[in-house]
């Protein structure tokens, strides 16, 4: 199963292209769909869009994992972001790819085994579980390289439980 892991965002939007098979993870790419802070809301919003599409043409990918909204207490932050995912899921449905959302918590879960693990261990894991030299660079790549992971192990475990159902 190919994996598009997705961190949200508006300036950066963290991408994690994994395959899974045989309960192993190989990365096939990974980076970052940036745009620029001066730019106006709705030519980034495009860049995004137009981003995303690109990752789709690229990579035969079978599911994304998206990270849910964490809201904070910046509500212009909140809104431009919940804007820029609804972008993202856009474009998933339009090159017919099943989302599957996740929750921060979820995510430290599905990687570390607690939910409540610090975002440093949480990258360990990624490169532990990616045999990777170094932690992705920027923070958002290496949380949607977990969101991958995370969708993976779920996924896997869903299946798995199906079996006695």
């Amino acid at each position: 199963m190919i994996i598009l892991g997705i961190d949200p965002g508006l300036a950066i939007i963290g991408y994690g292209v994994v395959e899974y098979k045989n309960s192993k993870f190989r990365p096939i790419d990974y980076g970052a769909i940036t745009t620029p802070a001066g730019m106006d809301i709705v030519d980034r919003l495009e860049l995004i869009y137009k981003g995303m599409n690109q990752l789709f043409k690229m990579y035969n990918i079978d599911e994304v994992g998206i990270e849910e909204l964490f809201f904070n207490k910046n509500v212009k932050t909140a809104i431009t972001v919940a804007q820029a995912r609804g972008v993202i899921l856009l474009s998933c449905t339009q090159n017919n790819k099943p989302v599957y959302e996740y929750t921060p918590l979820q995510v430290k879960q599905g990687v570390c085994g607690y939910g409540r693990a610090p975002k440093e261990q949480v990258q360990k894991m990624v490169t532990s579980f990616l045999n990777l030299n170094e932690i992705p660079k920027p923070d958002d790549v290496a949380d949607a390289l977990a969101v991958g992971i995370c969708h993976a192990h779920s996924n896997k475990l869903d299946k798995e439980l199906s079996k006695f159902y």
